[in-house]
């Protein structure tokens, strides 16, 4: 690994000004001198980033005029680190064509393209291609642009089409002619993206945002007219709750899904009937969570309904559809998580997770028997692809692992036949041989066994000199699988393992796992980490100071709570878009995101003991005088789920306490959001800044002497 360093700027860091701000909750005093950064037009903001106040537009600019600074003698590597890895992705990539009726859909690159095009063939790939969307053309101009939903309307004849243009999550909606190529003067602002058509292709339902960025209402827009004549189908008063929306695989229904982080309420709109009401599914029930999939005159359940903790699969009359009428289909098996499930006419299949390894699951609707599509590498990824038929024996599903690239098959449910219909493509080469794959069993403090899936190339040996990049999330229920990544690969090949550590608050062991790593038990996620840490140091896959972390989003609550209880274990930590200012984020019931995370943090307005747990480990709030290794924090102005001021005042805090020699460093994007720069490319320029900055930490880190090993 070819050695790098931080420059030594040339003048002192930032120093944020300290404006006194304190208040009294639950009897303790809370002192936030860096409030101030919370601009209160931050609404606006969203819209607008221009608008931000300029004291605060100071801080942010000069942070980033230092980051550059101190990772100057970077930047080379960061292009070889670009270079290499745009060199793995087939520029002109196209997906796997999807089958709808007269034609094929699929999007694909142009070389050199940031963005996709939305394109399809008639069936059997026959005649010339039509371009239905140049994503790249839509982009012109734009510091930022990301395509939300591209539906075509079910005479094939429209393309409802919804695109973010400032990074905040604001969809606006157009209406395509696919015979001219033009869009219809329909226009719809302030979506949540996700687009339903009427079976008559006359009109579509979405979701629209409200002052506070949440999606709450349920809108029908007929063509031809204006938005403010659009009907209100559905809105959901509880502004802990959450409105989605989706079409049934059988596109007889519009799905309206109502969801908090502990519940679930389904309705359905019959396509045929738009101006119907919706039909109650059945009613919200506290910790019972369920989504549904029509199918004929009956429905398919997904749910814990019943103790049911890793969830089982139910069945009832659309006729009848309340609870008192489910009945078991696939019942619950403890240890074993049914993640997911779709149906066809005539087969159901599931994706489920045991032990940490998915397994694919089909069931004949007919006769009721069931097999299962499994694969034996340590550690792998699999995944149910979305397709657009439904009466067909055709199931698509990608499989991957941490060395093989993503490979995408078309599997007959009914003669158990398999198709390689694509291999991931890494241009510069890739031989899965040349590097190792494997999963081992960490031991938390609590006895537990914490998965971690490794990847090293083959000719690193595990004797605690190899540098270690770990990652982790371990919120919400999301699992982190053990994909491929052709970034990844630019580590491992100097000399790098990389893990990730499956801890808890993800599924990835099943629903207790995450039960165990939310509310009060929340810690247990950030111990599961760092005895994941200390044990790949026992194993040799690492050593002690010659690790760099990383995790984004929640996961970044993660880096921070890990630089505040083991900095010692860490050369850097690196925190994209981090939720850190966990308790006064949870108390300012304005943000998007607040009363729906109660559920996941808890409360800490209405209860003392939520506000005593999560004041324990808040990152933010528990940031001490000690040394800290390396850290990068890197924000999106525009991001309406992790506000900017979080990883601002983050790094602000940190600067002022830290003893350590380490650099604290804040690059906050001023023309994107939670997912960063939105262009394919331009996206591998934030990963090879954050490879380098991990490179910078370890050669900054071999340069100093070592501690004996404990």
């Amino acid at each position: 690994m070819k050695p790098t360093a931080f420059a030594a700027p040339s003048g002192p860091p930032p120093v944020t000004p300290k404006r006194p701000h304190s208040r009294f909750v639950h009897g303790v005093a809370l002192s936030d001198d860096y409030a101030w950064l919370r601009a209160d037009n931050w609404r606006e903001v969203l819209r607008d980033p221009q608008t931000l106040p300029a004291d605060i537009r100071a801080v942010l600019e000069a942070e980033n005029v230092f980051a550059k600074a101190v990772l100057a003698p970077s930047e080379k590597l960061q292009a070889a680190l670009f270079k290499e890895m745009r060199g793995r992705i087939k520029e002109d990539d196209a997906d796997v064509p999807c089958a709808d009726g007269p034609w094929e859909y699929y999007d694909r690159y142009r070389a050199g393209g940031e963005h996709e095009l939305v394109c399809r063939k008639a069936a059997g790939g026959a005649g010339a291609e039509q371009i239905l969307l140049d994503g790249d053309a839509l982009a012109r101009g734009r510091a930022f642009f990301s395509l939300g939903a591209a539906a075509v309307s079910p005479d094939h004849a429209l393309l409802a089409w919804s695109a973010d243009t400032k990074g905040s999550e604001y969809h606006d909606i157009r209406i395509r002619d696919l015979a001219g190529g033009h869009d219809l003067p329909d226009a719809v602002s302030d979506s949540e993206g996700a687009i339903v058509w009427t079976a008559d292709s006359q009109g579509f339902y979405y979701v629209r945002l409200d002052a506070n960025h949440r999606p709450n209402q349920v809108f029908l827009h007929r063509l031809g007219g204006a938005q403010t004549a659009d009907r209100l189908v559905y809105e959901e008063p509880d502004t802990a709750w959450f409105v989605h929306i989706r079409a049934s695989r059988s596109r007889d229904f519009c799905i309206i899904e109502i969801t908090d982080h502990d519940s679930a309420e389904s309705r359905l709109i019959d396509l045929r009937e738009p101006d119907a009401a919706p039909a109650l599914i059945a009613a919200r029930e506290r910790g019972v969570r369920y989504s549904v999939e029509p199918h004929g005159g009956r429905l398919f359940i997904h749910t814990n309904a019943d103790g049911a903790e890793d969830f089982k699969i139910a069945g009832a009359d659309i006729a009848a559809p309340a609870r008192a009428h489910w009945r078991d289909l696939v019942p619950h098996r403890q240890g074993r998580m049914i993640a997911s499930m779709t149906a066809f006419a005539g087969h159901l299949a599931r994706l489920e997770r045991e032990d940490g390894l998915p397994r694919l699951v089909v069931r004949d609707l007919n006769g009721g028997a069931e097999h299962a599509i499994a694969f034996d590498e340590e550690a792998y990824a699999l995944s149910l692809e979305r397709t657009r038929e439904f009466n067909t024996s055709l199931m698509r599903f990608t499989y991957s692992s941490m060395t093989t690239p993503r490979e995408t098959f078309d599997y007959d449910m009914a003669s158990r036949a398999r198709v390689l219909r694509k291999r991931q493509a890494v241009p510069s080469g890739h031989n899965p041989a040349d590097y190792v794959t494997r999963r081992v069993l960490a031991p938390a403090d609590d006895g537990e066994q914490v998965p971690v899936s490794l990847l090293y190339a083959r000719g690193t040996k595990p004797d605690g000199q190899a540098p270690l990049f770990l990652t982790g999330y371990g919120a919400y229920g999301h699992a982190m699988s053990a994909s491929f990544s052709t970034a990844r690969l630019s580590l491992a090949d100097r000399g790098f393992v990389c893990a990730i550590a499956h801890v808890r608050g993800g599924t990835d062991k099943g629903w207790a796992w995450y039960e165990n790593g939310k509310l009060a038990k929340k810690k247990n996620t950030f111990t599961d980490f760092i005895a994941a840490a200390r044990h790949l140091i026992a194993l040799g896959y690492a050593s002690q100071g010659q690790i760099v972390a990383s995790g984004g989003s929640a996961g970044g609550m993660l880096m921070g709570a890990i630089a505040n209880m083991a900095p010692e274990l860490f050369a850097g930590i690196i925190a994209d878009v981090p939720f850190v200012d966990v308790i006064n984020t949870m108390m300012d019931t304005e943000l998007p995101l607040t009363p729906p995370e109660w559920l996941e943090w808890g409360n800490p307005i209405e209860d003392p003991k939520a506000f005593a747990a999560m004041l324990s480990y808040s990152p933010y709030d528990n940031v001490k005088a000690q040394a800290y290794p390396a850290i990068l924090a890197l924000g999106g102005l525009t991001d309406p789920r992790v506000t900017y001021w979080e990883p601002a005042k983050w790094a602000a805090r940190l600067r002022e306490l830290n003893t350590g020699s380490g650099p604290i460093l804040l690059k906050t994007n001023m023309d994107a959001g939670h997912g960063g720069a939105s262009g394919r490319f331009d996206s591998l320029k934030d990963t090879a800044l954050e490879f380098a900055f991990a490179i910078a930490c370890v050669s900054a880190a071999q340069a100093k002497p070592r501690a004996p090993q404990a």
